[in-house]
């Protein structure tokens, strides 16, 4: 059989095929993410559900004239085929690479960068409103889905578009069936029916014939209503403003194609809802979603105990010995590591969904009435609750712990998952307790500290695994505001903070410098730091987080407060979003190696 995916460069060479040959085409895409995401990491199961839709769309609509906006962005790999990137799918999240994401930069088909979620009616609404202004017919489309409509900002913008007249779709893709599991037959029929310009123009016309007649026009409106709860799950998104179509078959191409072409005719805000199979058309992402929503590439293999199998271990044993222990996630179950806690203590387990916003403050109200939250979240998400950080736990200096993930560099999945801020953005929070574990043991020390102490702390570690240390099964904690001397040295003191600390062991050998793991960003090791410098003649810091604002400008306020002249050289993370690559390679590009401390060194005391 002749490729027909290969004759596609883009959604142009797509809309000159016959509507017959859009499940062949289906079929190559398909294979093609499978056998490229087994080269390259990445998600499958989310991307083999919406292959069908994203050939409706590119068939029906006329992009890049016509904005997609995909939610959440991890979704868009079929998008990323039809529009031109066929042949560079081997290369996705690689250096230089594709981006496993949306990314204005890389294409004019991606028009909004979509690294988190629930992002895309506000975009996209906003997109419809600027065309609106500009007299432009354009069309503008949000997908959303995986997970995405669980957040509250997906539902601040429905409730503002619907109060409008711009030209708004919303296609929810209900890959989980979460919404309704009507489809079938009846409901495809239904969705062309709702949607073509029969039914709209007898809506119309009775519409400006019964407004005459207000009790026949309330008694007819309610009835139409009535009629579409019945056979539809829509009543929540017509109250708010939208002509709901659906729930349709998202994999049966030619309801597909007929649905959108009637919608792209429409006015006005319409919204679409699909149901679709997660990890369609590859058996084992069929059969275990979850497994398969992101993948690492085949021939690679994890070496040791992750940070994430830390506190998962954790948090399980101290759960086993405080009753008062609550694990809240933000639907990071599985990456969060609360798979066993969720299944030792479903009672005491609660994931939120996507509301990165509502966690913190639901774990604010537990800890007024004396229970002992821990907030399991990635760095990146933490600063979508920023607000509620700040005013709903730490001015209140509430009982709190966060566990925080992907501190730091996080490889393939790029700029828009770095933890790259958090030190910057907790350390000038007032009552924050905040600590960067050097090793594996350390963090389970850590994970302990902050949860005896009685107010707001966070314990920060990076993605994958540590140096490899041994993890003692106590559950002790540490010192507060202590930090540890690993080495002696002479002219040069490293102050090394978290991740970094045996990457400054591994350089000390070789210029004799004097190794402190400070432990904790809050409250600092003021002696530690005030005797570094006064035995020292330069002091350097290094911290996995942005240099504006971070650890070592810590250290270098204080020094500044107390009129030290001694040198000080902070090492961090540049003043710029950086994009994906290897972890190792990242830092290196960083100058965070052991090699790029010994150069700084070298600059200052030259041979």
């Amino acid at each position: 059989m002749t490729s027909l995916l290969n004759q596609i460069d883009s959604p142009k060479d797509l809309r000159q095929l016959d509507k017959s040959q859009l499940p062949q085409v289906a079929t190559e895409i398909r294979a093609l993410i499978v056998d490229s995401v087994q080269q390259t990491g990445g998600h499958i199961s989310s991307n083999l559900g919406v292959v069908e839709l994203t050939l409706a769309l590119h068939y029906v609509f006329n992009t890049p004239s016509d904005r997609f906006v995909w939610d959440v962005g991890h979704q868009s790999y079929a998008h990323k085929i039809i529009t031109g990137r066929r042949d560079q799918m081997h290369t996705m999240r690689q250096g230089g690479g594709l981006s496993g994401f949306p990314k204005r930069s890389e294409s004019p088909y991606d028009a909004f960068g979509v690294g988190h979620s629930s992002t895309s009616i506000s975009a996209a609404l906003g997109m419809a409103l600027a065309a609106q202004a500009n007299n432009d017919e354009r069309h503008n489309v949000a997908i959303i889905g995986d997970g995405a409509l669980t957040a509250g900002q997906a539902y601040e913008a429905l409730a503002h578009a619907g109060d409008l007249s711009a030209n708004l779709l919303v296609v929810l893709n209900d890959n989980e069936m979460s919404i309704s599991k009507n489809v079938g037959g009846m409901s495809n029929y239904l969705a062309r029916m709702l949607s073509g310009n029969f039914y709209t123009s007898a809506r119309e016309g009775s519409k400006k014939v019964l407004e005459k007649l207000p009790t026949a026009w309330e008694f007819a409106r309610r009835a139409e209503e009535h009629m579409k709860g019945m056979v539809v799950p829509g009543t929540l998104f017509e109250e708010m403003g939208f002509n709901y179509i659906g729930p349709i078959d998202g994999h049966d191409l030619d309801t597909l194609v007929t649905t959108l072409g009637n919608l792209r005719e429409r006015k006005g805000p319409q919204f679409l809802h699909i149901v679709t199979k997660k990890g369609k058309g590859y058996h084992p992402a069929e059969q275990q979603p979850n497994k398969y929503h992101g993948v690492s590439p085949a021939n690679s293999q994890a070496v040791g105990t992750s940070y994430t199998e830390i506190f998962g271990q954790w948090i399980c044993d101290m759960a086993a010995q405080s009753p008062d222990l609550i694990g809240i996630t933000p639907a990071m179950c599985d990456g969060s590591g609360l798979n066993k806690f969720s299944e030792q203590f479903p009672e005491r387990y609660f994931d939120v969904g996507i509301a990165e916003q509502h966690s913190v403050t639901l774990a604010a109200g537990m800890a007024c009435e004396g229970k002992k939250p821990v907030v399991a979240i990635y760095s990146t998400f933490l600063q979508r609750a920023y607000d509620q950080l700040i005013h709903d736990v730490a001015l209140q200096n509430l009982d709190v712990l966060f566990a925080i993930d992907r501190g730091g560099l996080v490889g393939a999945d790029g700029a828009t998952h770095a933890g790259s801020f958090d030190l910057s953005y907790i350390r000038c929070i007032p009552n924050m307790l905040l600590m960067a574990p050097a090793d594996e043991n350390e963090c389970r020390q850590m994970l302990s500290t902050g949860y005896h102490y009685e107010g707001p702390a966070a314990v920060r570690y990076p993605r994958g695994t540590g140096p490899g240390s041994e993890v003692k099964p106590e559950l002790v904690s540490l010192e507060i505001g202590k930090a540890e001397t690993r080495r002696m040295g002479t002219k040069v003191a490293i102050l090394a903070f978290g991740s970094m600390v045996n990457i400054a062991i591994e350089a000390a050998d070789d210029i004799d410098a004097t190794v402190i793991n400070m432990r904790f960003i809050k409250p600092l090791d003021y002696s530690a730091i005030e005797a570094a410098a006064d035995n020292h003649d330069l002091l350097i810091t290094i911290e996995e987080n942005s240099l504006m604002g971070g650890a070592g400008s810590a250290v270098a306020e204080h020094l500044v407060s107390i009129g030290s002249k001694t040198q000080i050289k902070m090492m961090g993370l540049p003043d710029q979003f950086l994009d994906h690559d290897s972890q190792t390679q990242m830092l290196a590009n960083c100058g965070l190696t052991a090699k790029g401390i010994v150069d700084t060194v070298k600059q200052h005391f030259p041979a």
